[in-house]
């Protein structure tokens, strides 16, 4: 009976309640309301996958064919029929030296993922074997006081949504160690909101290619005579600055709008500042504080791609340039890869976020 309470609560967290009404179609106790439940919230998913994966299918197909008879017709009037044929058997034969380069099909993504993934696995035996090559090397010249030697060939795949991760989990940290105590604070105290809301106003629009920028001309001096790469630094600050003030904003209105009969039993109790603040105001701000998290978190991990491009930080954001850049035939795949496993992992870490603040906030938020 615990078990199976606590696996009604996991999948309540993460969005996944349609999992007891399947638990209820197979042993045969799925009644009818339980039915409709199971049809909106998975045969309908379903359907729509399905729709939109077709719907991708027709337009990649109808796009290609476009841009095939481009090809041909232009062949055709630059260098005669006989070059317009060449052409058209070139692309029908599927010969990657003449395809037309557009929106890819979900086949060619499917097979550009599983590139990526073959490709990681190669280099993760390369860096391997390079360890073990220089492990001796290695420990004699950690032995005398020197740097060890590092392997410098080029990140796969999965080693640049690492390099994401630690990116906007540091920017996030940076975020909620700046915004929520600023935030406690001008709730707090009028004065301080008077005095701030001119700063939160003017920058909270700002882009992040100019807080980018901003944190490049600090970071660059302060690091002047450091032989560290500072691409990561100024990209997690970068992240941090720009996407803290949803949090700042809902702390702070979250401890502004604390019910005052709480404040007033806090006085009558005695409570030091930090006690109330710990023991009322935090626990009575949670939603709204979180709130404020979550769309930090969103909003970081949405501006990481283009402040990885500008930093030239090797990672998810650094990826997608240089594929676009590089125009191979499996390019644009391979960017639809880059897409969907950054909104696939956007909508894990707000899941994430949502699972934590349930287990800590008295007021428990459905996932949407």
């Amino acid at each position: 009976m615990k078990q199976s309470l606590t696996l009604g609560k996991v999948t309540k967290f993460m969005g996944l309640g349609f999992l007891s009404t399947i638990k209820a179609l197979f042993t045969g106790k799925l009644e009818k309301e339980d039915f409709k439940d199971f049809l909106r919230k998975v045969i309908v998913p379903i359907a729509s996958i399905l729709l939109f994966l077709g719907i991708w299918h027709m337009g990649a197909k109808a796009l290609y064919n476009i841009e095939a008879d481009f090809k041909i017709n232009k062949a055709l009037e630059e260098r005669g029929q006989e070059a317009a044929d060449a052409e058209a058997a070139c692309i029908a034969s599927g010969d990657s030296t003449c395809q037309p380069n557009s929106l890819p099909s979900p086949a060619q993504v499917w097979d550009s993922y599983k590139s990526l993934l073959k490709d990681h696995s190669i280099i993760s035996a390369d860096k391997a074997a390079f360890k073990e090559k220089t492990a001796a090397l290695n420990a004699k010249r950690l032995a005398e006081g020197k740097d060890a030697i590092t392997y410098t060939g080029r990140p796969s795949f999965v080693d640049q949504i690492i390099r994401s991760l630690k990116t906007v989990f540091a920017g996030f940290l940076l975020a909620l160690l700046i915004a929520v105590p600023l935030g406690i604070f001008i709730g707090l105290s009028p004065t301080l909101k008077s005095s701030f809301n001119w700063f939160i106003q003017i920058f909270k629009p700002v882009s992040p290619v100019v807080w980018y920028l901003l944190v490049f001309m600090i970071v660059k001096t302060l690091l002047i005579d450091s032989s560290e790469d500072s691409s990561f630094t100024i990209s997690f600050i970068s992240v941090g600055l720009c996407s803290m003030w949803a949090t700042l904003v809902n702390t702070a209105m979250g401890v502004s709008s604390v019910d005052k009969d709480y404040i007033n039993v806090a006085k009558v109790l005695k409570l030091g500042t930090f006690q109330k603040i710990f023991k009322v105001i935090l626990p009575s701000s949670l939603p709204l504080i979180f709130t404020g998290l979550k769309i930090t978190i969103s909003v970081g991990w949405m501006v990481l791609i283009a402040i990885e491009l500008l930093a030239q930080s090797p990672g998810l954001g650094t990826f997608v340039w240089e594929e676009f850049q590089n125009g191979a035939n499996d390019s644009n795949a391979k960017i639809i890869v880059a897409m969907f496993v950054i909104g696939i992992i956007g909508f894990l870490l707000d899941r994430l976020m949502l699972t934590i603040q349930n287990s800590v906030s008295f007021v428990k938020t459905d996932a949407i």
